[in-house]
């Protein structure tokens, strides 16, 4: 069955799509470039805030339509405000509560990237728990060239992804990065042939799909919180953690079957 959510305001700039538990995020304003403004950003919002709490998604899937994944802001938007101040802010702000719900949920994210992610796009391209990227997929910050700082939480996962002198390289010097540089450093999981990303994306986004969503969801959060814990803090976490499942319909539905030598079966657990 098929889910579709949308309103006629925004039903161009951005589509929700759920289907055998997989929600299909997708920006849709390729003659744009799939550039923000502040329809698309309160868009991705509504549409992100909308998967909190839903037991049918077991994966979100983000991607675009047309040649680029997202070219960041659409900074003639920006500048055609009366504030423009004020118009980027609530841009980043709806974009920030968007990553952030998607960042709240149990189920994984998969980010598909396919020409150039830039600036708001770097950051949502690279919050994916799983980032395939097209051979041809370029990655830059480039804020700086336009006067600007980072948002999208790309400081916050730079630094945490290659660490504080790279991240300073990247945000200073607005480096353009291959799909393979980026691949290379940690910010995408696997490079695929251009042709082959879209049936990539429906592979991983299937395997997700049939795993035991609340693992899934309590073992983002024990990675989500890593750096913050001491190691005994983490320690006790993760044995909280997977106590927790254990004792759950996911973590015996899984023991069971690795013991009875058959495939599991979560979505019924």
């Amino acid at each position: 069955m098929v889910r579709r959510m949308s309103t006629p305001a925004t039903a161009e700039a951005v589509t929700l799509e759920v289907e055998d538990g997989i929600a299909r995020l997708t920006l849709n304003r390729p003659d744009v470039m799939n550039a923000l403004d502040g329809e698309m950003g309160a868009a991705l919002r509504r549409h992100a805030e909308s998967l909190v709490g839903r037991d049918d998604v077991r994966v979100v899937l983000i991607a675009s339509t047309g040649r680029m994944f997202c070219a960041g802001g659409k900074l003639d938007y920006v500048l055609g405000a009366d504030d423009s101040g004020a118009a980027m802010q609530t841009l980043a702000t709806d974009f920030h509560a968007a990553q952030q719900a998607l960042a709240s949920i149990d189920a994984p994210v998969v980010t598909v990237v396919q020409g150039t992610a830039a600036g708001g796009g770097f950051g949502l391209a690279i919050s994916g728990d799983i980032v395939l990227a097209a051979t041809s997929a370029k990655l830059t910050l480039a804020y700086t060239k336009a006067g600007l700082t980072p948002d999208g939480g790309a400081t916050w996962l730079l630094t945490r992804i290659v660490g504080l002198r790279k991240a300073t390289e990247l945000t200073l010097l607005n480096t353009v990065l291959s799909a393979q540089d980026a691949a290379d450093i940690g910010l995408v999981t696997r490079v695929v042939a251009d042709d082959e990303l879209a049936a990539a994306a429906e592979e991983v986004a299937t395997q997700l799909a049939a795993g035991p969503l609340e693992a899934h969801g309590r073992a983002r959060r024990l990675l989500q919180t890593a750096l913050q814990h001491t190691l005994q803090e983490q320690l006790d976490a993760e044995a909280a953690s997977i106590g927790a499942q254990a004792g759950g319909p996911e973590g015996q539905e899984g023991m069971k079957a690795f013991l009875d030598r058959r495939a599991p079966n979560f979505a019924g657990a």
